[in-house]
């Protein structure tokens, strides 16, 4: 009996912890599109590693989320509409990309500001954008190199 009430106690203890990382995982890292927020529009060739919910950074610190990502059927681009905190005014000329956090971490969107005396509007879209770069692209142009390139500086036939 007293082996029971051990296990239950501390199966009690881990669902407890469990419960408390994820109210606060679910509450401390999003801003709602309700809470002082206004949209920014922006279309992007790819949004690979990005999804509702992303944060959106400014000098490295959170200024927004992503809050819909749709397919454009026309352009073949993927629609992003950022919630932006109201009181954050960017330039008309702003750049917005997406980021990595190293090798193993994920990806988020950042916000370059531009130089521009003009501010972008509520709904208003991001001209400027760099979509996601796959790092295995990256690695198989570096390590298989480009032959064409190679025939081209030796002279030689491809």
């Amino acid at each position: 009996m007293a082996e029971n009430r051990a296990e239950i106690l501390a199966g009690a203890a881990v669902l407890a912890a469990a419960l408390a990382f994820a109210i606060y995982a679910a509450g401390g890292s999003r801003l709602s599109a309700s809470a002082g927020t206004y949209p920014l529009k922006a279309s992007f060739r790819s949004v690979e590693g990005i999804s509702i919910g992303s944060d959106v950074r400014l000098a490295g610190v959170k200024v927004g989320t992503i809050s819909a990502l749709t397919l454009n059927p026309k352009t073949f681009f993927a629609d992003a509409t950022v919630a932006v905190q109201t009181g954050i005014d960017l330039p008309t000329d702003s750049a917005i990309l997406i980021s990595s956090e190293g090798l193993l971490g994920g990806n988020f969107v950042e916000i370059v500001p531009g130089g521009s005396p003009d501010n972008l509007s509520p709904g208003d879209e991001i001209e400027d954008t760099q979509g996601a770069v796959s790092l295995i692209t990256l690695l198989m142009k570096f390590v298989g190199g480009n032959k064409d390139d190679k025939a081209a500086d030796t002279g030689a036939a491809p």
